[in-house]
């Protein structure tokens, strides 16, 4: 019986949404302060301007990063794990930030 791929697409491929009339979509991302590390879901332009993390960090707009979907972790060697549905972090606190590492499976 052939697996339901359903699943599989979803995690390969961003979610897309229509926001404001504008296509947009949700990509995975690592943020680290000098404290944590976060990862959470980005909302960016499908297309076009400033639909690259470069982009959207560099924009003079903005002040703070709204991350969905997020995992918040301790770099002192803390094991915890916290969970977050929502969370705004300070641009001026990221220290790195780049799309989470696919996993090969694609």
């Amino acid at each position: 019986m052939t697996p339901d791929l359903g699943l599989v697409e979803t995690v390969c491929h961003p979610a897309r949404a229509m926001v404001g009339g504008m296509e947009h979509r949700d990509e995975r991302i690592i943020v680290e302060t000098n404290r944590h590390r976060i990862t959470g879901l980005l909302r960016l332009p499908a297309d076009g301007y400033r639909s690259r993390l470069t982009d959207y960090l560099n924009a003079s707009e903005r002040a703070f990063l709204a991350l969905t979907d997020v995992e918040v972790a301790s770099l002192d060697g803390t094991p915890r794990v916290e969970q977050r549905e929502f969370l705004a972090l300070s641009l001026r606190h990221i220290v790195l930030a780049m799309p989470e590492a696919d996993d090969g499976d694609g």
